[in-house]
């Protein structure tokens, strides 16, 4: 059970409110904990105990919460709200509220609602138990990764000269629907030619041509959790100087990949990579950090970074993503997810690695 995992790091307290706000303001923590894969519960709050979760929630999730198998109570007003809130809290003195994402608005609501409660930041402690995954976690991180995978193939093959960034970045994402994702797990990227140089690129209206370099990346949202993959082909033939930074980049994700295991400080496998790419004449031209970790945020925590002392412990999922980025030229990235065992890793992404040339 996730609520007695969270426990195990929140010891401040043995009650953890979470309180949703409007659409942009629903606390992810909410879903984690209550294991609810669909639903949007804006102005819905959590109540976890060591033993217990209760849902509090209006008329419109009722049937979503109640799939969940945790108590469940109605709410039609904001008077019934408060006053269920009031309830389930009776008796209890220090609540733990995620401070990392509540807002100004809801925490003025509850100093107001239950003014004799005292409340402490949870957000560390459950920031902590969300970077290791449970079984089930780990199911839907493969199975949004399997999305994604097998959505890249079907996109090359439809791929046309003539076609804008935006044309084959709706499609990808069409087609990730199509395999069983809620949606996309973030904004997708797809980025032709010199644009792929920007690791952020926003996609427009530039078209493919011949010699391109289409780099994509993207993600599968699949129940609340998310895959990012990012691979990079070349439209026609590729050049020596495509082909060699291809190859780099490949060498650098491979031989790094090969170090993760349980006890591994992030910081030294994201010098392995480094370390590849500077031996290069694209020495500096690997902007970014190596990976981070994913889960039901895709940038979950820190995991492969030079400025991060983050050691890797067995259930994380992390991403491996090196890069070669020359302005008005291009860039390569390639990206997998991987899960840390305690002896190496298990590769979650599985779709084509080596360079193609469609």
């Amino acid at each position: 059970m996730i609520e007695k995992k969270i426990f195990d790091f929140a010891r401040e307290t043995s009650t953890v409110l979470i309180v949703n706000g409007s659409e942009n303001a629903v606390d992810k923590n909410f879903f984690y904990l209550s294991g609810i894969d669909n639903g949007v519960f804006e102005g819905s709050a959590l109540i976890a105990t060591p033993d217990t979760i209760k849902i509090i929630t209006g008329q419109l999730e009722e049937e979503a919460a109640r799939s969940s198998g945790h108590e469940v109570m109605i709410y039609r007003n904001k008077d019934e709200f408060e006053n269920l809130l009031k309830e389930n809290l009776k008796g209890v003195d220090s609540v733990g509220l995620n401070y990392s994402s509540v807002t100004l608005t809801i925490y003025t609501g509850l100093l107001r609602m239950i003014p004799e409660k005292s409340f402490v930041d949870v957000s560390a402690s459950i920031a902590e138990a969300r970077r290791f995954k449970t079984p089930e976690e780990i199911h839907r991180i493969t199975e949004a990764g399997r999305i994604a995978c097998e959505a890249i193939d079907h996109v090359y093959d439809g791929v046309k000269e003539g076609m804008t960034e935006n044309e084959v970045a709706s499609m990808l994402v069409s087609e990730m629907m199509k395999a069983g994702a809620s949606g996309p797990s973030f904004t997708t990227i797809v980025a032709f030619g010199e644009n792929a140089s920007m690791p952020h690129y926003t996609p427009g209206k530039r078209k493919l041509h011949k010699g391109d370099f289409i780099l994509t990346d993207f993600g599968a949202l699949y129940k609340r959790y998310c895959s990012d993959v990012t691979r990079t082909a070349v439209f026609g033939k590729a050049s020596e100087k495509q082909r060699l930074m291809y190859e780099t980049v490949l060498r650098a994700q491979t031989e790094s990949m090969k170090a993760i295991k349980e006890n591994m400080n992030g910081k030294d496998i994201d010098k392995i990579a480094r370390d590849i790419i500077d031996s290069t004449e694209f020495k500096g031209k690997f902007i970014h950090s190596l990976g981070h970790g994913l889960g039901m945020d895709v940038h979950d925590h820190p995991a492969l970074s030079s400025g991060a002392d983050f050691t890797l412990k067995a259930g994380m999922v992390v991403t491996v993503e090196p890069g070669i980025y020359l302005p008005k030229f291009g860039g390569v990235r390639i990206e997998d997810d991987v899960l840390v065992t305690k002896d190496g890793f298990t590769l979650l992404t599985k779709a084509q690695r080596e360079l193609l040339e469609l």
